[in-house]
């Protein structure tokens, strides 16, 4: 009989080099280093193409007075503190406080990446998600983040328009034919939205379902003072700062404006830019606060300078930082 040929000696499975061989490229990436060096570089970008402007308000803040800008940059900070109140007050469940504010710091950088603020939004979701809360009711705790402030906001302009009707002149600014068309927009665009949400069965049942999760969850959140308190005084507090910052730089520039006309301007711009998707209002924002401005009786030359000083202060001078600490969350597993 001729000899059986002798077999092959099995290969081990298990080897460590074939083993990361076959791995897949993607597991082998270090996604999340990627991920926390990814605000960075889109920072940069941004600093490389908004080059211009922020020059201009750099430059702008060399002749101004100091004391007012330092002003400028506290009411800021304080308006972190505040959006981290009324976050915390949109949940039953105590956030931890530092990640919290740390939290809130980062996603105000990611707000001037993305549109619409979607980036903020994002980074908060991650957050709560990662504090242990559910999807559902973390997406229900930002939409009631987001009903509140702009109830205060609204609610602050109303009252600024009754007690200032002649603050802002926008009859040489916008003529009639221009306010008539934006305002037909506004009203079609909400029609558009409430037949889709009434029309298509599975948007109907989504947006029930959240509704109810979202007025449980505010329900229970008003039995308990303390996180109404903080959700109704930070959303009242945030546009009050933001505006008290820009009321700082107004001083600082000697914008022969009163500062209440400058508070009514910046909420009226704030509301009206809202409805235009730029990244961090970037654009928007900015057009929106020097027509404000000028309505309010600022010669253009001085509003201009005064919006891109205050913008250099809420958005170009804390993005490089809010981009490290967002980083920083994402290696760290907070978000």
């Amino acid at each position: 009989m001729p000899e059986a040929m002798p077999r092959p000696a099995a290969q081990p499975l298990d080897r460590p080099a074939e083993r990361a061989g076959h791995r897949p490229l993607f597991r082998r990436l270090p996604l999340r280093q990627i991920l926390c060096l990814l605000p960075l570089l889109v920072v940069a970008v941004w600093v490389v193409k908004h080059r211009s402007l922020i020059g201009s308000g750099a430059r702008q803040m060399f002749t101004a007075n100091p004391y007012w800008l330092l002003t400028a940059v506290a009411t800021t900070g304080l308006g972190w503190v505040a959006v981290s109140f009324a976050r915390q007050g949109t949940v039953l469940e105590r956030l931890p406080a530092r990640r919290l504010f740390a939290t809130q710091f980062a996603a105000g950088a990611a707000n001037h990446l993305l549109p619409s603020g979607i980036g903020a939004s994002a980074v908060n979701i991650r957050f709560m998600t990662g504090c242990g809360l559910p999807p559902a009711r973390s997406s229900a705790a930002l939409a009631l983040y987001f009903l509140a402030e702009a109830t205060a906001r609204m609610g602050l302009l109303l009252t600024l328009l009754l007690a200032f009707p002649e603050a802002l002149r926008l009859g040489p600014l916008l003529p009639e034919s221009v306010s008539g068309t934006v305002v037909a927009g506004v009203v079609a665009a909400a029609g558009v939205l409430v037949a889709g949400v009434a029309l298509v069965g599975p948007v109907r049942r989504l947006v029930v379902r959240f509704l109810r999760t979202a007025l449980a969850d505010a329900r229970s959140l008003h039995t308990r003072p303390s996180r109404a308190l903080a959700l109704w005084g930070g959303s009242l507090a945030f546009p009050l700062l933001q505006a008290a910052g820009l009321m700082a730089v107004a001083l600082a520039l000697e914008l022969e404006v009163r500062p209440a006309h400058v508070l009514l301007a910046y909420l009226a711009a704030t509301a009206v830019a809202a409805v235009v998707p730029a990244p961090g209002g970037i654009g928007s924002v900015d057009a929106a606060l020097v027509i404000a401005l000028v309505a309010a009786g600022a010669p253009v030359e001085s509003a201009t300078s005064t919006v891109l000083a205050y913008r250099f202060i809420t958005v170009w001078l804390p993005l490089i930082p809010g981009a490290l600490v967002l980083g920083g969350l994402v290696r760290w597993k907070i978000v």
